[in-house]
């Protein structure tokens, strides 16, 4: 027994370079493993010593008689796998089943990976050979993977690659220090006593329409539960107008979870679905506020109307509240926007699972980009494609004047150099290798179609190679609810741009600020916010070195990486936007200083 420990503790190992594994067959990795085990039988001894005695040259017969069994023995013994003694796969690790890249768990998972590779579209998914591959990989061992190193965030068998892709590591996925501050919705002892009075309210009711895209229906229903709760009213579930661009008929429920709402807000405004059968009849005061209106006047303006009649409806509430209002109705503001807004269950459960697969294979980041026909238009700007496209904006502006939003007594290039013009795909391309987006980096791109359609998106799939949307990475099927819903696919693009480990829109705008309070809130997550204004005239200096762009670029974006900033140093700041101090606390000895 003895002898045996030993001869065991004797044993080698090969180890075999993991860039050959593929290239050697098992039986000739076998071969290269097998060695001759030692016998620690006497009898076997002896047979060998009388086998070594006897004289091969006086008996050739015997001689070639024994070299044949000797082959036969060695055939029978390399090619049926008798008792080898090492592991098949020397240079193999064996990995937890929930670590393991997808193509190598099981045949349903691959199955699944198939359904949502694109042929035509910007997401390469694994191709059937690959597939096939993989699945066969499966049934011989689903363990076997190559001696590379994996990384902590997972590995991934890339876009019909079959390499193994090791996430690289980079500081442009560093976070911001948020410097201790934490949400903290402590009410004063003042709000909550009238609480209890204001959440029995029966006798008066607000009703409001609120217009506009998903995210600016948003900010108006949020102003609207704080306008009801200075009115001290009930608020019927705000009226979703239909959207006069891309006819969406999504009502509250459709966009947002209704019963959570009410749980959420029920110690401070009592919600209704509907106006109650005695105030049916009731003819309802009418009014739209002007902009950035106080708590004082929206009292002495319609309180006492409220009253009498009992049912006031209001219109257009976009930015028609003040944004310095009272600490606790601002804690108010960030309770609506941060916790009762959750998105309707079919809504957040499609979000929820497309973020899990950019997730999936290592940090990403999500791009907000603004390049629709109706931006360039409203914005005055021209989307630098090519002549063709500037001449239809430039027409559809003529045609329909209204829709300009920007300054109309500026030229494009004064715009342009005034940083009111969205960045398009080759600045947004340039903005992010000088931030030091690697370039295996994963992107999710949110907004609608571009104006120039995928060849206005060349710029960055040229430079990132893993560039994806909802309708790349959604099963068959999974966004067929949503169709022709334009509020719910903003919802899809919100939640998984919120999840993101990295954020950027290309332009300002009501989702991008609603995502940076959000991403604030949650503790400060990297937001970055382009210097437009400061780094434009850099772009344009076509004779300044890529080394030096890039330098300067990154210092003008030090400051505008997410980091916590005091929505009261500077007037008009929205809280959902700026959550520090009225939102959030630091209860630790550092402190956040303002910034100008």
């Amino acid at each position: 027994m003895a002898k045996s420990k030993n001869n065991a503790k004797k044993l080698s190992y090969i180890s075999v370079p993991s860039q050959i594994i593929n290239s050697i067959s098992s039986s000739s990795l076998q071969s290269l493993l097998e060695s001759p085990k030692k016998s620690s039988r006497t009898t076997a001894s002896t047979a060998i010593n009388r086998f070594f005695s006897l004289n091969f040259t006086t008996s050739p017969r015997l001689f070639f008689s024994t070299l044949f069994l000797i082959g036969l023995f060695g055939m029978i013994k390399f090619g049926f796998n008798v008792e080898i003694p090492f592991s098949p796969y020397p240079c193999s690790i064996s990995l937890p089943q929930q670590h393991q890249h997808p193509n190598l768990q099981s045949k349903s998972t691959v199955d699944e990976s198939a359904q949502y590779s694109k042929k035509d579209g910007v997401f390469n998914g694994a191709t059937n050979s690959n597939i096939s591959l993989s699945q066969s990989q499966s049934q011989q061992s689903q363990t076997m993977v190559s001696n590379v190193q994996l990384q902590a965030r997972g590995s991934n068998i890339d876009d019909g690659e079959d390499e193994v892709v090791v996430v690289e590591k980079s500081e442009f996925w560093k976070q911001p220090n948020g410097l201790g501050y934490k949400p903290c919705l402590e009410f004063s002892r003042d709000y909550r006593m009238a609480s209890e009075g204001v959440v029995k309210e029966r006798r008066k009711y607000l009703m409001v329409v609120v217009s506009g895209g998903m995210n600016q229906q948003r900010n108006q229903i949020v102003d609207a539960v704080v306008i009801a709760r200075i009115l001290g009213a009930s608020l019927v579930l705000p009226i979703l107008q239909v959207n006069v661009i891309w006819g969406d008929e999504s009502e509250f429920a459709d966009i947002f979870d209704l019963e959570h709402f009410k749980r959420v807000l029920a110690n401070d405004v009592h919600v209704v679905s509907a106006l109650p059968s005695t105030h049916l009849m009731t003819r309802p005061v009418e009014g739209s506020p002007p902009l950035h209106v106080t708590p004082s006047w929206i009292r002495a303006r319609y309180l006492k109307r409220l009253n009498r009649e009992g049912v006031l409806l209001l219109r257009g509430l976009d930015s028609r509240l003040s944004k310095d209002l009272p600490s606790d109705l601002q804690k108010l503001r960030c309770k609506v926007a941060f916790n009762a807004l959750r998105f309707a269950k079919p809504v957040q459960e499609l979000g929820n699972k497309i973020a899990e697969r950019m997730r999936s294979k290592g940090p990403y980041l999500a791009l907000h980009l603004r390049m629709e026909k109706d931006v360039w238009v409203r914005t005055g700007c021209l989307p630098g494609l090519s002549p063709k496209y500037d001449e239809i904006v430039n027409n559809e502006r003529i045609q329909r004047p209204k829709l300009l939003t920007a300054r109309s007594n500026m030229t494009y290039h004064e715009r342009k150099l005034a940083g009111l013009c969205p960045l398009n795909a080759v600045e947004v391309t340039r903005l992010l290798k000088a931030l030091g987006a690697p370039k295996n980096a994963r992107i999710y791109w949110a907004g609608g179609e571009p104006l120039g359609g995928k060849e206005a998106l060349y710029p960055l799939i040229n430079e990132f190679r893993h560039f994806y949307s909802k309708s790349d990475l959604a099963l068959p099927g999974e966004l067929e609810p949503f169709k022709n819903k334009a509020s719910l696919l903003a919802a899809i693009d919100y939640i998984v741009c919120e999840k993101s480990d990295v954020f950027m829109p290309s332009h300002g705008g009501n989702m991008g600020h609603a995502i940076q309070g959000h991403r604030a809130y949650a503790g400060h997550k990297k937001y970055i916010t382009p210097n437009k204004r400061q780094m434009l005239p850099y772009f344009l200096n076509s004779s300044l070195p890529e080394a030096e762009f890039n330098k300067i670029v990154k210092g003008l974006h030090q400051d505008s990486l997410g980091q916590p900033e005091l929505r009261t140093s500077k007037a008009g700041r929205d809280v959902t936007k700026y959550p520090v101090p009225e939102c959030m606390c630091n209860r630790s000895r550092s402190r956040l200083r303002s910034r100008s």
